[in-house]
Formats: C-alpha cells, structure tokens, sequence
C-alpha cells in the first residue's frame, strides 16, 4: 500500500509504508491546512527527473519546485550543491549585494544602515557625557545594544526577546573592543572627571541570515558617521553639551570641544559567516541555509587583513586545518569588498 501525492495532476511523490515509523505532513487543500499522518520507510521523489519524464514544462514549474523545496529542503539545497551553485544564482562562495546608507538617523550623532541581501540592520549612536571609572580614569566607554523586533523575522515573538540577541551583542562587543577600532583614551575629556560614554544600538529590521555580519557592518559604518558633539563648562564647573544654537553664539568659558570632530578609528573589523555542510563551504549563509546546515563559521578580520577572531558554535562537521584556511581566504576577499562598500559610503556622504 502507498499513498501518492499530487500536484496539478501530476504525480509528484510517493509514501511506502514498508515500516512502522509515523512521518506526519502538512498539505493545503482547497485553502485549508491538513494534516496526514502516515507510515512511510521510502519517500520517493526524484527532484532531478521530475522534468525529464516527461520533458513538459508543469513538472519543472514554480509550484513543484517549491513544494519539494518546502518537503526536503536539504535535498532541495544538496541538488544545488552538485552543480557548484546555490538557489539563488551564487556562487558557494560569494557573498549577497551588500549596501550601506550613512546618516539614516538624524537625531543620532551617528547611524549607518547596511543590507546584506535580504538582511538588515539599522545602527545608531548616542553620546553622553560620564565620570570615567577608577579604574582608568582617561578613558571613556561603551555600550552595545542587539535588538530584534517581532517585524524582522516570524521566528521572534512580541514579549519575548530572541536568544541570539543577547548572544550578538556580545559578540559585537567583543569584536569591537579586541579589534582595536576605538582607543577608548579618544573618548576622554577630562581625566578623572569627563569622558564619553557612546551608546551603539542595532536595530535588525530583516533577519535572513548572516546577522552577526550585518550588524558589524553597520556599527563599523555608523562609528565612521560618527561625529562627537561640542562640550563646554558650565558655572558649577561640570561638562554639558553645547546646543549648534549656542555654538553660534560667544561661550563665556572656553569649550572644551570647539567644533564636532570625527573619531579616530583604527583597524576596522569585518566578518565574513560560513557554513560548512559535507565538502562544502557556502560564504554569507541566507536564513534558510542556516537553519538546514548547522555548522557555522564566523571569520573576523581587520582591514589590514589580521584576524581578530573566528567562531564555531558547534554543529556536526569538524573543521580541519584546510576548512579554516578556506574560510579565511573567503573572509580576506570579503574584507576587500566591504572596504570598497564603506569608502563610497563616505565618499557619498561627504558630496551630500
């Protein structure tokens, strides 16, 4: 006994109930959902001569392929893999179009947002000024914010924050700091009394993959926008910021910021996700790539090509020597274009 499936009248798949395993599938029929639950050892679908058989076009049309995208998408993706190419035309290891706005917040001292495809982040930052810590009295501070709202992703719920938030934000944070991009020492203003603390929140408006990557971009970029405010004195002798109203005018003291001043920056860190699936290694993993192959590499590298940090949380594939040296070489290819992605940002910026 069998149970055959069809699409368009065409017969698409088979179930062999040869043991007594249950496999349970979700159909819709005549828009409304069902739920077959049935006992099959064999499930036969040959995705490769679904059009061959009979050479028509309906075998090969959207509807199928999606259908046996939905039922085996491992397979679905592993068919792909065969032919060096993946769903969407790339290459294994190229990465999606990536772009990156400056300036997309007007009220932030800073703000960048950056598309990686699909996926993207929108990064702002405030400044405050702090009384610096014991500890190291000329430095400033900061601090990074991961957000995922419900709209990003069907996968997060309203009331309920995403685990891999708080999970980037460490990582961001991390990168950041370990890269050397800020010399906090930047951030002081009077040792001991003043420093600046900058306040970096990333908003992820569309999460298909590849998020850690995107959200780096976008604080890299909106750190680049960044622009410290004017700060004076005021008679009890404490630092406040200067409104551009009162920049205007004659300051009775002496500021300690005269004008808005860019931040130095140093090396920039940039990241490049993998995922490791058999021989495989796809560059820039989509969100459905990720979620069927589950062996993830995270390569971060500075623009002058040092590697800052490399992450695997797990998975089922080991990543040998030569795995690892594949996936920086990606990273370092990737670097160079995200480079060349922020320098036109800027330079962009700087005509408007």
């Amino acid at each position: 006994m069998s149970l055959q499936l069809y699409l368009k009248s065409e017969l698409i798949c088979v179930f062999d109930h040869s043991s007594w395993k249950k496999y349970n599938l979700c159909f819709l029929c005549r828009g409304k959902v069902c739920v077959y639950s049935i006992l099959p050892s064999l499930i036969l679908w040959d995705y490769n001569g679904m059009a061959a058989a009979n050479g028509s076009s309906d075998l090969s049309s959207e509807m199928e392929v999606d259908a046996f995208r939905r039922l085996f998408p491992l397979r679905y993706h592993e068919h792909h893999l065969l032919k060096s190419v993946r769903p969407d035309a790339r290459k294994l290891g190229s990465a999606r179009d990536t772009t990156l706005a400056l300036g997309a917040v007007a009220s932030a001292d800073g703000s960048a947002l950056a598309k990686i495809g699909s996926t993207t982040m929108l990064a702002a930052i405030k400044m405050e000024v702090m009384t610096p810590t014991v500890e190291c009295p000329d430095e400033g501070s900061m601090a990074i914010e991961f957000h995922m709202p419900p709209i990003c992703s069907p996968l997060v719920r309203p009331g309920r924050p995403a685990e891999s938030a708080s999970v980037i934000s460490k990582q961001l944070s991390d990168t950041i700091l370990s890269s050397g991009m800020i010399d906090l020492k930047e951030l002081c203003l009077v040792g001991g009394k003043a420093a600046w603390m900058a306040y970096l929140d990333i908003y992820c408006l569309d999460a298909d993959g590849a998020l850690f990557d995107t959200a780096l971009l976008s604080a890299v970029a909106a750190f680049s926008h960044l622009n410290i405010p004017v700060v004076s004195l005021n008679d009890d002798g404490r630092i406040v910021l200067v409104s551009e109203d009162t920049v205007r005018l004659k300051l009775e003291k002496e500021p300690v910021n005269t004008e808005k001043r860019k931040l130095k920056m140093n090396s920039l860190p940039f990241s490049l996700t993998c995922i490791l699936h058999k021989n495989y290694i796809l560059a820039d993993p989509t969100a459905e790539e990720e979620s069927i192959m589950e062996t993830i590499v995270t390569v971060v590298l500075d623009s002058s090509y040092q590697l800052v940090s490399l992450n695997k949380p797990g998975g089922p594939v080991l990543s040998h020597t030569s795995v690892i040296q594949d996936c920086v070489a990606l990273a370092r290819r990737r670097v160079k274009e995200l480079q060349s992605v922020l320098n036109e940002a800027i330079s962009d910026m700087e005509v408007d």
